[in-house]
Protein backbone atom coordinates (compact mmCIF):
# COMPACT_ATOMS: atom_id res chain seq x y z
CA UNK A 1 0.00 0.00 0.00
CA UNK A 2 2.11 3.21 -0.19
CA UNK A 3 4.42 4.44 -2.87
CA UNK A 4 7.12 2.01 -3.86
CA UNK A 5 10.64 3.37 -3.79
CA UNK A 6 11.52 2.04 -7.20
CA UNK A 7 11.45 3.01 -10.85
CA UNK A 8 10.32 1.24 -13.97
CA UNK A 9 13.95 0.63 -14.92
CA UNK A 10 14.64 -1.01 -11.58
CA UNK A 11 11.54 -3.14 -12.01
CA UNK A 12 12.74 -4.37 -15.36
CA UNK A 13 16.12 -5.27 -13.85
CA UNK A 14 14.40 -7.05 -10.99
CA UNK A 15 12.20 -8.92 -13.44
CA UNK A 16 15.26 -10.13 -15.29
CA UNK A 17 16.89 -11.36 -12.09
CA UNK A 18 13.72 -13.10 -11.01
CA UNK A 19 13.32 -14.77 -14.38
CA UNK A 20 16.91 -16.04 -14.29
CA UNK A 21 16.45 -17.30 -10.74
CA UNK A 22 13.24 -19.06 -11.65
CA UNK A 23 14.95 -20.75 -14.56
CA UNK A 24 18.04 -21.98 -12.77
CA UNK A 25 16.94 -22.58 -9.20
CA UNK A 26 14.95 -25.60 -8.15
CA UNK A 27 13.95 -25.08 -4.57
CA UNK A 28 11.37 -26.31 -2.12
CA UNK A 29 8.38 -24.07 -1.60
CA UNK A 30 9.21 -23.68 2.06
CA UNK A 31 12.28 -21.49 1.78
CA UNK A 32 14.72 -19.57 -0.38
CA UNK A 33 18.28 -20.76 0.08
CA UNK A 34 21.88 -20.26 -1.00
CA UNK A 35 22.24 -17.99 -4.03
CA UNK A 36 18.64 -16.88 -3.66
CA UNK A 37 19.35 -15.03 -0.41
CA UNK A 38 20.86 -12.06 -2.22
CA UNK A 39 17.89 -11.92 -4.57
CA UNK A 40 15.53 -12.13 -1.61
CA UNK A 41 17.23 -9.12 0.02
CA UNK A 42 17.02 -7.23 -3.29
CA UNK A 43 13.30 -7.93 -3.51
CA UNK A 44 12.83 -6.72 0.05
CA UNK A 45 14.64 -3.50 -0.76
CA UNK A 46 12.32 -3.01 -3.72
CA UNK A 47 9.31 -3.45 -1.46
CA UNK A 48 10.18 -0.69 1.03
CA UNK A 49 7.14 1.54 1.26
CA UNK A 50 6.80 5.24 1.83
CA UNK A 51 3.59 5.65 3.79
CA UNK A 52 4.00 9.32 4.59
CA UNK A 53 0.59 10.95 4.30
CA UNK A 54 1.94 13.72 2.11
CA UNK A 55 0.10 16.98 1.64
CA UNK A 56 -1.97 16.87 -1.51
CA UNK A 57 -4.90 18.80 -2.94
CA UNK A 58 -8.37 17.44 -2.21
CA UNK A 59 -10.74 16.80 -5.11
CA UNK A 60 -14.43 16.43 -4.25
CA UNK A 61 -15.31 16.06 -7.92
CA UNK A 62 -15.16 19.51 -9.55
CA UNK A 63 -11.36 19.51 -9.36
CA UNK A 64 -8.53 19.88 -6.84
CA UNK A 65 -9.17 22.65 -4.35
CA UNK A 66 -12.76 23.22 -5.47
CA UNK A 67 -15.78 23.03 -3.18
CA UNK A 68 -17.64 19.73 -2.81
CA UNK A 69 -20.26 18.87 -5.41
CA UNK A 70 -23.72 19.71 -4.06
CA UNK A 71 -26.43 17.12 -3.62
CA UNK A 72 -26.41 14.95 -6.74
CA UNK A 73 -28.82 12.18 -7.64
CA UNK A 74 -27.45 10.70 -10.83
CA UNK A 75 -27.39 6.97 -10.10
CA UNK A 76 -30.36 5.21 -8.55
CA UNK A 77 -31.04 1.49 -8.37
CA UNK A 78 -33.47 -0.65 -6.44
CA UNK A 79 -32.12 -2.73 -3.60
CA UNK A 80 -31.47 -6.08 -5.25
CA UNK A 81 -32.30 -8.24 -2.24
CA UNK A 82 -35.77 -6.73 -1.85
CA UNK A 83 -36.50 -6.85 -5.58
CA UNK A 84 -37.32 -3.13 -5.71
CA UNK A 85 -37.76 -1.96 -9.28
CA UNK A 86 -34.80 -0.22 -10.86
CA UNK A 87 -34.80 3.54 -11.34
CA UNK A 88 -31.67 3.86 -13.40
CA UNK A 89 -30.74 7.20 -14.86
CA UNK A 90 -28.25 5.93 -17.39
CA UNK A 91 -26.53 8.86 -19.09
CA UNK A 92 -27.07 9.03 -22.83
CA UNK A 93 -24.00 8.34 -24.94
CA UNK A 94 -23.13 8.68 -28.57
CA UNK A 95 -23.25 5.84 -31.07
CA UNK A 96 -19.94 4.61 -29.63
CA UNK A 97 -21.54 3.89 -26.24
CA UNK A 98 -22.62 0.45 -27.47
CA UNK A 99 -18.90 -0.37 -27.84
CA UNK A 100 -17.15 1.74 -25.21
CA UNK A 101 -19.72 2.34 -22.49
CA UNK A 102 -19.92 5.69 -20.69
CA UNK A 103 -18.42 7.17 -17.53
CA UNK A 104 -20.91 9.23 -15.54
CA UNK A 105 -19.98 12.63 -14.15
CA UNK A 106 -17.82 12.66 -11.01
CA UNK A 107 -19.72 12.71 -7.72
CA UNK A 108 -18.50 13.61 -4.26
CA UNK A 109 -17.63 10.75 -1.87
CA UNK A 110 -17.29 11.18 1.91
CA UNK A 111 -13.99 9.24 2.21
CA UNK A 112 -11.44 7.61 -0.05
CA UNK A 113 -12.96 4.12 -0.62
CA UNK A 114 -9.67 2.21 -0.35
CA UNK A 115 -11.61 -0.92 0.70
CA UNK A 116 -15.09 -1.64 -0.69
CA UNK A 117 -17.51 -4.59 -0.46
CA UNK A 118 -20.97 -5.38 -1.82
CA UNK A 119 -23.20 -6.29 1.14
CA UNK A 120 -25.97 -8.93 0.95
CA UNK A 121 -28.63 -6.18 0.72
CA UNK A 122 -26.90 -4.40 -2.18
CA UNK A 123 -25.36 -1.58 -0.15
CA UNK A 124 -21.63 -0.84 -0.31
CA UNK A 125 -19.48 -0.82 2.82
CA UNK A 126 -16.24 1.14 2.29
CA UNK A 127 -13.40 2.48 4.38
CA UNK A 128 -9.81 3.69 4.20
CA UNK A 129 -9.47 7.39 4.98
CA UNK A 130 -11.05 10.06 7.13
CA UNK A 131 -13.37 12.71 5.72
CA UNK A 132 -10.44 14.94 4.78
CA UNK A 133 -8.79 12.22 2.69
CA UNK A 134 -6.06 11.51 5.24
CA UNK A 135 -5.04 7.86 5.60
CA UNK A 136 -6.59 5.81 8.37
CA UNK A 137 -9.83 4.04 9.30
CA UNK A 138 -9.63 4.50 13.06
CA UNK A 139 -12.22 7.26 13.00
CA UNK A 140 -14.94 6.53 10.43
CA UNK A 141 -16.24 4.20 7.74
CA UNK A 142 -19.02 4.65 5.19
CA UNK A 143 -22.07 2.69 4.02
CA UNK A 144 -23.49 3.75 0.65
CA UNK A 145 -27.10 2.97 -0.30
CA UNK A 146 -27.22 3.05 -4.14
CA UNK A 147 -31.04 3.12 -4.07
CA UNK A 148 -30.79 6.67 -2.70
CA UNK A 149 -28.52 7.92 -5.48
CA UNK A 150 -25.08 9.45 -5.03
CA UNK A 151 -25.87 12.50 -2.93
CA UNK A 152 -24.89 12.94 0.69
CA UNK A 153 -28.23 11.46 1.79
CA UNK A 154 -27.17 8.14 0.22
CA UNK A 155 -24.17 7.81 2.54
CA UNK A 156 -24.08 6.89 6.20
CA UNK A 157 -20.71 7.84 7.67
CA UNK A 158 -20.30 6.01 10.97
CA UNK A 159 -17.78 6.25 13.83
CA UNK A 160 -15.30 3.43 14.31
CA UNK A 161 -15.79 2.70 18.00
CA UNK A 162 -13.28 -0.18 18.18
CA UNK A 163 -10.15 2.06 18.26
CA UNK A 164 -8.69 -0.35 15.65
CA UNK A 165 -7.32 1.25 12.49
CA UNK A 166 -8.44 -1.12 9.71
CA UNK A 167 -6.50 0.85 7.09
CA UNK A 168 -4.91 -1.65 4.67
CA UNK A 169 -6.44 -4.67 6.35
CA UNK A 170 -7.78 -7.76 4.59
CA UNK A 171 -11.56 -7.86 4.19
CA UNK A 172 -14.19 -10.36 3.05
CA UNK A 173 -17.81 -11.36 3.61
CA UNK A 174 -18.52 -14.13 6.10
CA UNK A 175 -21.25 -16.74 5.44
CA UNK A 176 -23.49 -14.73 7.79
CA UNK A 177 -23.20 -11.67 5.55
CA UNK A 178 -21.08 -9.84 8.11
CA UNK A 179 -17.76 -8.35 7.04
CA UNK A 180 -14.50 -9.65 8.51
CA UNK A 181 -11.58 -7.21 8.52
CA UNK A 182 -8.27 -8.76 9.60
CA UNK A 183 -5.17 -6.82 10.51
CA UNK A 184 -4.50 -3.17 9.84
CA UNK A 185 -2.40 -0.24 10.98
CA UNK A 186 -0.81 0.68 14.31
CA UNK A 187 0.89 3.91 15.35
CA UNK A 188 4.05 3.35 17.41
CA UNK A 189 5.78 6.36 18.99
CA UNK A 190 3.90 8.67 16.66
CA UNK A 191 4.83 6.70 13.54
CA UNK A 192 2.11 4.90 11.58
CA UNK A 193 2.13 1.67 9.61
CA UNK A 194 3.12 -0.98 12.11
CA UNK A 195 1.08 -4.17 11.82
CA UNK A 196 -1.63 -5.46 14.16
CA UNK A 197 -3.27 -8.83 14.80
CA UNK A 198 -6.67 -7.32 15.63
CA UNK A 199 -9.77 -8.33 13.69
CA UNK A 200 -13.15 -6.63 13.52
CA UNK A 201 -16.66 -7.54 12.40
CA UNK A 202 -19.04 -5.19 10.58
CA UNK A 203 -22.72 -6.08 10.92
CA UNK A 204 -24.84 -4.91 7.94
CA UNK A 205 -28.05 -5.30 9.99
CA UNK A 206 -26.82 -3.11 12.84
CA UNK A 207 -24.36 -0.97 10.82
CA UNK A 208 -21.84 -1.48 13.63
CA UNK A 209 -18.17 -2.38 13.81
CA UNK A 210 -17.10 -4.55 16.77
CA UNK A 211 -13.89 -6.16 17.98
CA UNK A 212 -13.32 -9.84 17.15
CA UNK A 213 -10.80 -12.58 18.03
CA UNK A 214 -7.22 -11.53 17.20
CA UNK A 215 -5.00 -13.52 14.85
CA UNK A 216 -1.83 -15.24 16.04
CA UNK A 217 0.34 -13.10 13.76
CA UNK A 218 0.23 -9.36 13.21
CA UNK A 219 -0.45 -8.59 9.54
CA UNK A 220 -0.63 -5.59 7.29
CA UNK A 221 -1.70 -6.19 3.64
CA UNK A 222 -2.83 -9.80 4.03
CA UNK A 223 -5.30 -11.57 1.72
CA UNK A 224 -8.44 -13.35 2.91
CA UNK A 225 -9.74 -16.28 0.85
CA UNK A 226 -13.16 -17.85 1.42
CA UNK A 227 -13.26 -21.66 1.55
CA UNK A 228 -16.07 -24.12 0.70
CA UNK A 229 -16.64 -25.05 4.36
CA UNK A 230 -17.40 -21.45 5.32
CA UNK A 231 -13.99 -20.82 6.86
CA UNK A 232 -11.54 -18.19 5.59
CA UNK A 233 -7.78 -18.42 5.19
CA UNK A 234 -5.46 -15.43 5.44
CA UNK A 235 -2.16 -15.32 3.58
CA UNK A 236 0.83 -13.02 3.76
CA UNK A 237 1.01 -9.57 5.16
CA UNK A 238 3.86 -7.63 6.72
CA UNK A 239 4.48 -8.06 10.46
CA UNK A 240 6.78 -5.16 11.29
CA UNK A 241 6.06 -3.40 14.60
CA UNK A 242 8.08 -0.31 15.49
CA UNK A 243 10.93 -0.72 13.02
CA UNK A 244 9.45 -0.70 9.51
CA UNK A 245 12.47 -1.66 7.42
CA UNK A 246 13.42 -4.06 6.14
CA UNK A 247 9.92 -5.50 5.63
CA UNK A 248 9.32 -8.63 7.70
CA UNK A 249 6.94 -11.03 5.99
CA UNK A 250 4.31 -13.17 7.71
CA UNK A 251 4.96 -16.47 5.91
CA UNK A 252 2.54 -18.68 7.85
CA UNK A 253 -1.17 -18.70 6.85
CA UNK A 254 -3.98 -18.87 9.38
CA UNK A 255 -7.49 -20.29 9.21
CA UNK A 256 -10.55 -18.52 10.65
CA UNK A 257 -13.63 -20.45 11.78
CA UNK A 258 -16.68 -18.14 12.02
CA UNK A 259 -18.59 -20.66 14.13
CA UNK A 260 -16.06 -20.64 16.97
CA UNK A 261 -14.52 -17.25 16.11
CA UNK A 262 -11.10 -18.89 16.39
CA UNK A 263 -7.88 -18.82 14.37
CA UNK A 264 -5.70 -21.87 13.60
CA UNK A 265 -2.09 -21.53 12.45
CA UNK A 266 -1.30 -23.53 9.30
CA UNK A 267 2.32 -24.32 10.18
CA UNK A 268 2.63 -26.86 7.37
CA UNK A 269 1.98 -24.15 4.78
CA UNK A 270 4.71 -21.79 6.00
CA UNK A 271 6.58 -20.52 2.95
CA UNK A 272 9.09 -17.72 2.52
CA UNK A 273 9.19 -18.21 -1.24
CA UNK A 274 5.40 -17.89 -1.58
CA UNK A 275 4.66 -15.27 1.09
CA UNK A 276 8.02 -13.65 1.81
CA UNK A 277 10.05 -10.97 0.05
CA UNK A 278 7.62 -8.77 -1.91
CA UNK A 279 4.99 -11.50 -2.03
CA UNK A 280 3.68 -10.71 1.45
CA UNK A 281 1.82 -7.76 -0.10
CA UNK A 282 -1.80 -8.85 -0.69
CA UNK A 283 -0.77 -12.26 -2.09
CA UNK A 284 -2.74 -13.15 -5.23
CA UNK A 285 -4.55 -16.16 -3.73
CA UNK A 286 -7.67 -17.87 -5.07
CA UNK A 287 -9.76 -20.93 -4.30
CA UNK A 288 -8.98 -23.57 -6.93
CA UNK A 289 -11.31 -26.28 -8.25
CA UNK A 290 -10.91 -29.19 -5.87
CA UNK A 291 -10.55 -27.03 -2.76
CA UNK A 292 -6.90 -26.00 -2.58
CA UNK A 293 -5.80 -22.37 -2.76
CA UNK A 294 -3.83 -21.30 -5.82
CA UNK A 295 -1.17 -18.61 -5.36
CA UNK A 296 0.38 -16.63 -8.21
CA UNK A 297 3.50 -14.91 -6.89
CA UNK A 298 4.77 -11.61 -8.25
CA UNK A 299 7.96 -13.29 -9.48
CA UNK A 300 5.78 -15.61 -11.58
CA UNK A 301 6.08 -18.75 -9.46
CA UNK A 302 2.89 -20.68 -8.71
CA UNK A 303 1.79 -22.70 -5.67
CA UNK A 304 -1.05 -24.82 -4.33
CA UNK A 305 -1.91 -24.57 -0.62
CA UNK A 306 -3.96 -27.13 1.27
CA UNK A 307 -5.75 -25.82 4.35
CA UNK A 308 -6.49 -29.30 5.72
CA UNK A 309 -4.98 -30.15 9.11
CA UNK A 310 -1.89 -28.04 9.72
CA UNK A 311 -1.78 -27.14 6.03
CA UNK A 312 0.75 -27.83 3.29
CA UNK A 313 2.14 -26.05 0.26
CA UNK A 314 3.41 -27.34 -3.08
CA UNK A 315 5.25 -25.39 -5.71
CA UNK A 316 3.75 -25.95 -9.17
CA UNK A 317 5.79 -26.25 -12.35
CA UNK A 318 4.20 -23.34 -14.19
CA UNK A 319 6.00 -20.00 -14.24
CA UNK A 320 4.38 -16.75 -15.40
CA UNK A 321 6.20 -13.59 -16.47
CA UNK A 322 7.22 -11.36 -13.57
CA UNK A 323 4.44 -9.18 -12.24
CA UNK A 324 3.93 -6.50 -9.63
CA UNK A 325 1.73 -5.86 -6.62
CA UNK A 326 0.36 -2.74 -8.32
CA UNK A 327 -1.02 -4.68 -11.29
CA UNK A 328 -4.40 -6.45 -11.12
CA UNK A 329 -4.99 -10.19 -11.42
CA UNK A 330 -8.64 -11.04 -12.08
CA UNK A 331 -10.42 -14.42 -11.57
CA UNK A 332 -12.64 -14.25 -14.66
CA UNK A 333 -13.85 -17.89 -14.70
CA UNK A 334 -13.64 -20.93 -12.41
CA UNK A 335 -9.95 -21.83 -12.18
CA UNK A 336 -8.81 -19.09 -14.58
CA UNK A 337 -7.05 -15.76 -14.05
CA UNK A 338 -6.34 -12.77 -16.25
CA UNK A 339 -3.09 -11.29 -14.92
CA UNK A 340 -1.39 -8.04 -15.92
CA UNK A 341 2.37 -8.47 -15.67
CA UNK A 342 5.37 -6.18 -16.18
CA UNK A 343 6.18 -4.63 -19.56
CA UNK A 344 2.49 -4.55 -20.55
CA UNK A 345 2.37 -8.34 -20.76
CA UNK A 346 -0.93 -10.05 -19.99
CA UNK A 347 -1.41 -13.77 -19.42
CA UNK A 348 -4.23 -16.20 -18.78
CA UNK A 349 -3.45 -18.69 -16.01
CA UNK A 350 -5.51 -21.89 -16.02
CA UNK A 351 -5.21 -23.62 -12.63
CA UNK A 352 -7.92 -26.22 -13.06
CA UNK A 353 -5.25 -28.97 -13.01
CA UNK A 354 -2.21 -29.80 -10.89
CA UNK A 355 0.04 -28.24 -13.53
CA UNK A 356 -1.22 -24.73 -14.28
CA UNK A 357 -1.07 -23.50 -17.87
CA UNK A 358 0.16 -19.96 -18.56
CA UNK A 359 -0.91 -18.56 -21.92
CA UNK A 360 -0.10 -15.09 -23.29
CA UNK A 361 -3.02 -12.98 -24.43
CA UNK A 362 -3.00 -9.54 -26.04
CA UNK A 363 -0.75 -6.98 -24.35
CA UNK A 364 -2.17 -4.09 -22.34
CA UNK A 365 -2.37 -0.72 -24.14
CA UNK A 366 0.06 0.94 -21.72
CA UNK A 367 1.70 0.45 -18.33
CA UNK A 368 -1.06 0.77 -15.71
CA UNK A 369 0.36 0.75 -12.19
CA UNK A 370 -2.50 0.70 -9.65
CA UNK A 371 -5.20 -0.01 -12.20
CA UNK A 372 -8.30 -1.95 -11.11
CA UNK A 373 -9.67 -5.12 -12.71
CA UNK A 374 -13.39 -5.99 -12.54
CA UNK A 375 -15.41 -8.86 -13.98
CA UNK A 376 -18.50 -7.26 -15.49
CA UNK A 377 -21.98 -8.80 -15.61
CA UNK A 378 -21.35 -10.43 -19.01
CA UNK A 379 -18.01 -11.99 -18.04
CA UNK A 380 -15.82 -9.48 -19.83
CA UNK A 381 -13.05 -7.84 -17.79
CA UNK A 382 -12.81 -4.08 -17.28
CA UNK A 383 -9.41 -2.54 -16.58
CA UNK A 384 -9.62 1.10 -15.55
CA UNK A 385 -7.20 3.63 -14.16
CA UNK A 386 -3.49 3.38 -13.49
CA UNK A 387 -0.52 5.31 -14.77
CA UNK A 388 2.86 4.76 -16.42
CA UNK A 389 4.74 5.65 -13.22
CA UNK A 390 4.02 4.68 -9.62
CA UNK A 391 1.29 6.94 -8.21
CA UNK A 392 2.24 10.12 -10.03
CA UNK A 393 0.37 12.04 -12.70
CA UNK A 394 2.64 10.74 -15.46
CA UNK A 395 1.16 8.76 -18.30
CA UNK A 396 -2.25 8.62 -16.61
CA UNK A 397 -4.60 6.05 -18.16
CA UNK A 398 -8.00 7.70 -18.34
CA UNK A 399 -9.40 5.41 -21.04
CA UNK A 400 -10.64 2.03 -19.84
CA UNK A 401 -9.92 -1.24 -21.62
CA UNK A 402 -12.26 -4.24 -21.99
CA UNK A 403 -10.95 -7.80 -22.41
CA UNK A 404 -13.14 -10.46 -23.98
CA UNK A 405 -12.36 -14.01 -22.75
CA UNK A 406 -14.04 -15.44 -25.87
CA UNK A 407 -11.50 -13.79 -28.19
CA UNK A 408 -8.54 -12.88 -25.99
CA UNK A 409 -8.61 -9.37 -27.43
CA UNK A 410 -8.93 -5.92 -25.89
CA UNK A 411 -11.07 -3.05 -27.05
CA UNK A 412 -11.01 0.56 -25.90
CA UNK A 413 -13.64 1.64 -23.42
CA UNK A 414 -14.84 5.10 -22.44
CA UNK A 415 -12.57 7.66 -20.80
CA UNK A 416 -12.92 8.80 -17.20
CA UNK A 417 -12.33 12.34 -16.00
CA UNK A 418 -10.33 11.53 -12.88
CA UNK A 419 -6.98 9.83 -12.48
CA UNK A 420 -7.44 6.59 -10.52
CA UNK A 421 -4.05 5.70 -9.08
CA UNK A 422 -2.85 4.29 -5.77
CA UNK A 423 -5.70 3.61 -3.31
CA UNK A 424 -8.34 3.86 -6.03
CA UNK A 425 -10.96 1.14 -6.32
CA UNK A 426 -13.55 -0.47 -8.59
CA UNK A 427 -16.49 -2.75 -7.83
CA UNK A 428 -19.30 -4.33 -9.86
CA UNK A 429 -22.67 -3.13 -8.55
CA UNK A 430 -25.98 -5.04 -8.56
CA UNK A 431 -27.33 -2.86 -11.39
CA UNK A 432 -24.46 -4.11 -13.64
CA UNK A 433 -22.58 -0.80 -13.52
CA UNK A 434 -19.10 -0.41 -12.02
CA UNK A 435 -18.27 1.94 -9.17
CA UNK A 436 -14.84 3.50 -9.74
CA UNK A 437 -13.45 5.90 -7.19
CA UNK A 438 -10.85 7.10 -4.76
CA UNK A 439 -7.13 7.44 -4.99
CA UNK A 440 -4.71 9.30 -2.73
CA UNK A 441 -3.60 9.05 0.91
CA UNK A 442 -0.86 9.74 -0.03
CA UNK A 443 -1.39 12.00 -3.07
CA UNK A 444 -0.86 13.14 -5.73
CA UNK A 445 -4.55 14.05 -5.30
CA UNK A 446 -6.90 13.02 -2.51
CA UNK A 447 -9.85 11.89 -4.59
CA UNK A 448 -12.94 12.24 -2.42
CA UNK A 449 -15.00 11.43 -5.49
CA UNK A 450 -16.20 8.56 -7.62
CA UNK A 451 -17.40 7.93 -11.18
CA UNK A 452 -19.94 5.30 -12.23
CA UNK A 453 -19.01 3.34 -15.35
CA UNK A 454 -21.96 2.23 -17.51
CA UNK A 455 -20.78 -0.73 -19.62
CA UNK A 456 -21.62 -1.18 -23.32
CA UNK A 457 -24.28 -3.79 -22.58
CA UNK A 458 -26.52 -1.06 -21.12
CA UNK A 459 -26.78 0.81 -24.44
CA UNK A 460 -28.69 0.52 -27.69
CA UNK A 461 -26.99 1.27 -31.01
CA UNK A 462 -28.30 4.85 -30.88
CA UNK A 463 -26.48 5.58 -27.62
CA UNK A 464 -29.71 5.64 -25.63
CA UNK A 465 -30.23 3.32 -22.70
CA UNK A 466 -31.29 -0.14 -23.85
CA UNK A 467 -34.51 -1.70 -22.60
CA UNK A 468 -33.61 -4.05 -19.78
CA UNK A 469 -35.19 -7.38 -18.87
CA UNK A 470 -36.63 -7.70 -15.39
CA UNK A 471 -36.36 -10.41 -12.75
CA UNK A 472 -39.75 -9.91 -11.12
CA UNK A 473 -39.63 -12.88 -8.74
CA UNK A 474 -37.38 -15.72 -7.59
CA UNK A 475 -38.47 -18.97 -5.94
CA UNK A 476 -35.84 -18.61 -3.23
CA UNK A 477 -32.82 -16.42 -2.55
CA UNK A 478 -31.26 -19.27 -0.54
CA UNK A 479 -29.85 -22.12 -2.63
CA UNK A 480 -27.32 -24.95 -2.49
CA UNK A 481 -24.84 -26.11 -5.14
CA UNK A 482 -26.66 -28.32 -7.64
CA UNK A 483 -30.04 -26.66 -7.02
CA UNK A 484 -32.25 -25.38 -9.82
CA UNK A 485 -32.82 -21.64 -9.92
CA UNK A 486 -36.39 -20.61 -10.73
CA UNK A 487 -37.09 -17.01 -11.66
CA UNK A 488 -39.92 -15.06 -13.21
CA UNK A 489 -39.13 -12.41 -15.83
CA UNK A 490 -41.10 -9.70 -17.58
CA UNK A 491 -43.99 -10.65 -19.84
CA UNK A 492 -42.11 -9.76 -23.03
CA UNK A 493 -38.58 -10.72 -21.92
CA UNK A 494 -36.81 -13.40 -23.94
CA UNK A 495 -33.85 -14.57 -21.84
CA UNK A 496 -30.73 -15.93 -23.55
CA UNK A 497 -28.78 -16.89 -20.43
CA UNK A 498 -28.09 -16.11 -16.78
CA UNK A 499 -24.83 -15.12 -15.13
CA UNK A 500 -23.85 -15.62 -11.51
CA UNK A 501 -21.16 -13.34 -10.05
CA UNK A 502 -19.97 -13.53 -6.46
CA UNK A 503 -20.20 -10.18 -4.70
CA UNK A 504 -16.88 -8.40 -4.73
CA UNK A 505 -14.46 -7.21 -2.07
CA UNK A 506 -11.79 -4.98 -3.57
CA UNK A 507 -8.72 -3.13 -2.39
CA UNK A 508 -5.25 -2.25 -3.70
CA UNK A 509 -5.86 -3.40 -7.30
CA UNK A 510 -7.10 -6.79 -6.05
CA UNK A 511 -10.51 -8.42 -5.67
CA UNK A 512 -10.15 -11.98 -4.40
CA UNK A 513 -13.89 -12.58 -3.78
CA UNK A 514 -15.29 -12.04 -7.27
CA UNK A 515 -15.86 -15.09 -9.48
CA UNK A 516 -17.97 -15.47 -12.62
CA UNK A 517 -20.17 -18.41 -13.63
CA UNK A 518 -22.14 -18.55 -16.86
CA UNK A 519 -25.46 -20.44 -16.48
CA UNK A 520 -27.31 -22.19 -19.29
CA UNK A 521 -31.02 -21.44 -18.89
CA UNK A 522 -34.32 -22.62 -20.30
CA UNK A 523 -37.49 -20.54 -20.59
CA UNK A 524 -41.18 -21.40 -20.66
CA UNK A 525 -43.34 -18.31 -20.79
CA UNK A 526 -42.15 -16.01 -18.02
CA UNK A 527 -40.46 -18.81 -16.09
CA UNK A 528 -36.69 -19.26 -16.47
CA UNK A 529 -34.71 -22.07 -14.88
CA UNK A 530 -31.02 -22.94 -14.63
CA UNK A 531 -29.12 -25.66 -12.79
CA UNK A 532 -26.30 -24.48 -10.55
CA UNK A 533 -22.89 -26.25 -10.52
CA UNK A 534 -22.91 -29.02 -7.93
CA UNK A 535 -19.25 -28.65 -6.94
CA UNK A 536 -18.85 -26.20 -4.06
CA UNK A 537 -15.26 -25.47 -5.06
CA UNK A 538 -16.65 -24.12 -8.34
CA UNK A 539 -19.78 -22.59 -6.85
CA UNK A 540 -18.12 -21.32 -3.69
CA UNK A 541 -20.70 -20.62 -0.95
CA UNK A 542 -21.43 -16.94 -0.44
CA UNK A 543 -23.50 -14.17 -1.97
CA UNK A 544 -23.97 -13.93 -5.74
CA UNK A 545 -25.49 -11.39 -8.10
CA UNK A 546 -27.85 -13.16 -10.52
CA UNK A 547 -28.24 -11.35 -13.86
CA UNK A 548 -30.70 -12.30 -16.62
CA UNK A 549 -29.63 -11.34 -20.16
CA UNK A 550 -32.05 -10.87 -23.02
CA UNK A 551 -31.41 -11.82 -26.63
CA UNK A 552 -29.85 -8.40 -27.27
CA UNK A 553 -27.24 -9.01 -24.56
CA UNK A 554 -28.72 -6.54 -22.08
CA UNK A 555 -28.71 -7.55 -18.38
CA UNK A 556 -31.36 -7.11 -15.73
CA UNK A 557 -30.70 -5.55 -12.37
CA UNK A 558 -29.35 -8.41 -10.26
CA UNK A 559 -31.06 -10.33 -7.53
CA UNK A 560 -28.62 -11.25 -4.74
CA UNK A 561 -28.72 -14.96 -3.93
CA UNK A 562 -27.16 -16.69 -0.92
CA UNK A 563 -25.41 -19.96 -1.84
CA UNK A 564 -25.32 -22.05 1.32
Amino acid sequence: MGRFVRTTAVKVAASFLLAVAAAVVVSSSAALAGPMDMLKRFEEWLAILDETDAKAPVDFGPGPGEKPIPEVVSHRIGLARTMTSAKNQIPRGGPEAKTTGVFGAPVAWPIIPIHALVLPDGRIMNYGSDTTGAQGSKLVYDVWTPALGTGTNAHTVLPNTTSTDIFCSAQSLLPSGDVLAAGGDLTVNGVRNSAINSTTIFSPTANTLTANTPMTYVRWYGSLVSLPNGQLAIFGGRQNVGSLTPPEAAPTPELYDPASKSWTVLTGATSISAFGSGDWYYPRSFLAPGGQVFVLAYNGWTYYVSTAGVGSITKAKAIAPAGDSSLPTVPFAPGKLLSLRLNQQVVVVDYTTATPIVTPTDNMDQVRYWASGTVMADGRVLINGGSAAQNVLTGVAYQAQIWDPATGHWRAGASAVKARLYHSNALLLPDATVLTGGGGAPGPVKNLNSEIYYPPYLYAASGAAARRPVISAIASTFVNPGDTLNITVGATDIISHLTFIRTGSATHSFNTDQRFINLVSTQEGQNVTAVLPSDNTTLLPGYYMLFAFNAAGVPSVATIVNVM
